[in-house]
């Protein structure tokens, strides 16, 4: 029970100190977003955008699900680590070498010669990231998140600095490459002079044997997931320009900020937590509950939101000429739904060791996914790829949750049962405010102020009359923590 206990305190301060480094760094991106915007053009973007898969694949190749197998294992050893880390870092080197000379190669395929250089000088960060994948680990397999927080929040606003200068002076797309290798090497720096852990001079092959059982499933499913998920750049890049590239990355990167804000932070938690939760399932289902719940009330009226303002948001914070972004950005939204829920059933399925049967499973789904996509794309062009995300998307989820319900035994309809009425007040929340706003039609602006307030009253009030599970549960969760900083300003 005192374990029990422990490891509960350990998972609500994580949680709390990843809310703190997400909500900054979301304010960090937002001032990012405000200035960046205006000093760069959709071009910039798209040529970053158009090689994302190139560098997401590589990163989790040189991963190669070895970060999770090390937190689904409980008690790895230092031989563990070491063995680890100089693959890691071995294999970081042979994706730059074979990244380098395949650079003019991709710079062919989107006749955008600038590519080549920029895919050499990026690629470096493989590298570096390779140094701080065990750090990175450790510090997460022993719920020291405050430490992650600090250094993430520092390494974003120092970056975020010398981009700004660097796109004011001109350097254009390099100042992005810039900002890349900045996040990368700051992390790096400072956990090899403040983390006790050294890497030691072994290299063990029973190490290795070991986790690679759990980890090569692991990697199959995350390679196969990364490329789906950004083959759609690739499609994109392929058969449109760089500017329209841009435009769909600035949607998808706004949409991905807010669908995936509040379950990263559970996600960074609830894994390692999920691991120790393993062999007793009656807990894992109150966790994986609990989770769902407090993901959905957040990110459901967020997304919405999004949805029903994303016209001045834009032109606010990004200016007039990334307007044909919105279309985008709406659809995507759609989209986001399910993508806030996906990491919450997924690796609950990874942490009681069915690593297998997730590859076998991301295989069919993403396999559908990426037919979606294709089909979208030859029958509607670009809102017909976008619409094909969304369903792949939703697909994604009910699988996710269909596998939860087999092994854990959190049944799919109670799943469903559950999040229903978070969707459907979120959705008479949206319709009142869209009505309200199309009467009154005052300005741009003044009409997004008014749905705004008529959304969040609509959604609070309701959820405190009808006394919802997910609103109590969400309430219990925060009033602690209200409580104590009110404490800490009167004292």
């Amino acid at each position: 029970m005192k374990d029990c206990k422990q490891l509960k305190h350990k998972a609500v301060t994580g949680a709390f100190w990843t809310s703190i480094q997400r909500f900054m760094s979301i304010f960090i991106q937002f001032i990012s977003n405000i200035v960046l915007a205006r000093l760069l053009t959709p071009n910039d973007y798209g040529c970053i955008g158009m090689l994302a898969i190139f560098m997401l694949l590589s990163s989790t190749i040189i991963d190669g699900g070895f970060g999770s197998a090390l937190i689904q294992k409980k008690r790895p050893t230092q031989e563990d680590y070491s063995t680890i880390f100089f693959w890691n870092l071995g294999l970081s080197i042979v994706i730059y070498v074979l990244l380098y000379l395949s650079a003019p190669f991709v710079a062919q395929f989107y006749h955008i010669e600038l590519l080549c250089p920029v895919l050499r000088v990026q690629g470096i960060a493989l590298i570096i990231n390779a140094f701080q994948l065990i750090q990175t680990n450790q510090l997460n397999k022993q719920f020291k998140f405050k430490k992650i927080s600090i250094v993430t929040l520092f390494s974003s606003v120092v970056s975020l600095m010398v981009t700004i200068v660097m796109a004011y002076k001109g350097f254009g797309v390099w100042s992005l490459v810039a900002q890349n290798l900045l996040m990368s090497s700051i992390p790096t720096v400072i956990y090899w002079l403040t983390n006790k852990w050294k890497p030691l001079l072994v290299f063990s092959i029973q190490s290795f044997k070991e986790l690679f059982s759990f980890g090569f499933y692991m990697f199959l499913s995350t390679l196969l997931s990364t490329f789906v998920n950004n083959i759609q750049g690739l499609l994109i890049g392929r058969f449109y320009d760089a500017a329209q590239m841009g435009f769909y990355s600035k949607a998808h990167n706004t949409e991905k900020l807010a669908s995936t804000s509040i379950s990263q932070i559970l996600s960074q938690v609830s894994y390692p937590l999920y691991a120790e939760l393993q062999d007793d399932k009656n807990s894992l289902i109150k966790t994986i509950k609990k989770l769902t719940l407090s993901v959905s009330y957040l990110t459901f009226p967020m997304m919405l939101l999004l949805i029903l303002l994303a016209k001045p948001i834009f032109i606010l914070l990004f200016s007039d000429k990334w307007l044909p972004a919105v279309p985008f950005f709406q659809i995507l939204c759609i989209a986001g739904l399910a993508i806030c829920l996906q990491s919450v059933n997924s690796q609950s399925i990874a942490a009681i060791g069915k690593s297998k049967v997730m590859f076998i499973w991301s295989f069919i789904k993403q396999g559908i996914g990426l037919l979606f996509m294709i089909v979208g794309l030859f029958f509607g062009g670009m809102k017909g790829l976008l619409i094909g995300m969304v369903m792949k998307s939703w697909l994604i989820y009910i699988i996710n949750a269909s596998l939860v319900s087999y092994y854990i035994g959190y049944k799919l309809w109670r799943q469903l049962l559950d999040i229903v009425p978070v969707l459907l007040l979120s959705t008479v929340a949206f319709a009142i405010s869209y009505i309200g706003g199309g009467l009154i039609q005052i300005s741009l602006y003044v009409d997004a102020c008014i749905m705004f307030l008529v959304f969040v009253t609509v959604y609070v009030t309701s959820s405190v009359f009808f006394k919802m599970e997910a609103y109590i549960l969400f309430y219990n969760l925060v009033n602690p923590h209200i409580r104590r900083i009110k404490d800490k300003l009167i004292k």
